[in-house]
């Protein structure tokens, strides 16, 4: 019987524009959100280990979104993946420099309350939580997790750190207001650096957190300067609590020049919770993680990437 990873995310129609999409007049227009942690998890994942989908996807592309599901080995059960009345989530990403981009949404599904959620918990084995719209869940929902799963559960915050929506203009970054209360809902959390700085003075919290509490690792994504991690004195996959704080980077891995990074740190993370399930330590996943987001940076959009980072496999599998 295989294990179960579940992901909850939202599936985004991604338009992309980066500066060379910009000098062309022609964006790129393609799945994105949770398709990347998606296909990276499928391609990542352990033999033993199977990836459920949770999430509302608008009425609008529900068909497209199993569609999408049908290129991708290792799916389990899809009744997470859940129509809803609304238009799905639509994204126009553009970029001001190689790496730095504005973010303006359209539409949006809602996220999930914990009398719908739970059910869906119930056969999963750990959890994998990519904020991308930032609302997935609410405070109250996420809090529910630490009292009612018992399994691994690991969160990327990434859009939690972004203000509402706004008419036509990009979603500002902002501090995470109560941010100490959402890092205790999870087990291992990542951030970037930018969303890191965004906590202001994390590191007194995050040492009694870590040596005391569940709290058992923070990622910190670097883009071309690789990752950093704090961990507890255990490795995040394992049960217990620590008493001594480590502190590690790794070094990005060598990828040729150019390349599309939009969707290279949910493929990152989905990789760093498999390599973690899987039993590396902390450093080991966050090296492997590094090699297959820069492989993604091969191929733009969340559509066909499964098979892309799996023909790749020579490229980074040997990088844990």
């Amino acid at each position: 019987m295989p294990r179960r990873l579940g992901i909850i995310g939202t599936f985004v129609w991604d338009t992309v524009w980066t500066l060379e999409d910009q000098a062309a007049g022609r964006p790129l227009e393609t799945w994105g959100g949770v398709s990347f942690s998606v296909a990276s998890a499928a391609a990542t994942r352990g033999e033993d280990w199977e990836i459920v989908p949770i999430a509302h996807v608008g009425a609008d592309l529900f068909e497209q979104v199993h569609a999408y599901l049908d290129t991708v080995e290792g799916i389990g059960s899809r009744d997470g993946v859940v129509a809803v009345d609304h238009p799905n989530n639509r994204v126009e990403l553009r970029y001001t420099d190689a790496a730095n981009r504005g973010e303006t949404m359209h539409g949006g599904v809602p996220g999930w309350t914990w009398p719908e959620l739970a059910p869906h918990l119930e056969r999963l084995d750990a959890l994998y939580i990519n904020f991308l719209s930032g609302w997935e869940l609410d405070l109250a929902t996420a809090q529910m997790l630490p009292r009612h799963f018992p399994g691994f559960v690991y969160a990327d915050l990434h859009s939690l750190f972004l203000g509402p929506p706004l008419p036509d203009a990009p979603r500002k970054p902002r501090k995470l207001p109560r941010w100490d209360e959402w890092l205790r809902c999870f087990r291992a959390v990542q951030m970037n650096e930018d969303e890191y700085a965004l906590l202001g003075e994390p590191g007194r919290f995050l040492d009694q957190e870590l040596k005391h509490g569940g709290l058992g690792a923070v990622f910190i994504t670097r883009a071309e300067r690789g990752a950093q991690f704090i961990v507890a004195g255990r490795e995040p996959g394992g049960p217990g609590t620590g008493h001594n704080v480590a502190f590690g980077e790794v070094a990005a891995h060598a990828a040729p020049p150019g390349g599309d990074p939009t969707g290279c740190g949910d493929v990152w993370g989905a990789a760093n919770v498999c390599g973690l399930l899987g039993g590396l330590a902390a450093e080991a996943s966050a090296r492997r993680a590094n090699a297959v987001a820069a492989a993604k940076l091969g191929h733009r959009g969340g559509s066909g990437l499964y098979q892309h980072l799996r023909d790749r496999r020579a490229e980074w599998d040997a990088s844990g």
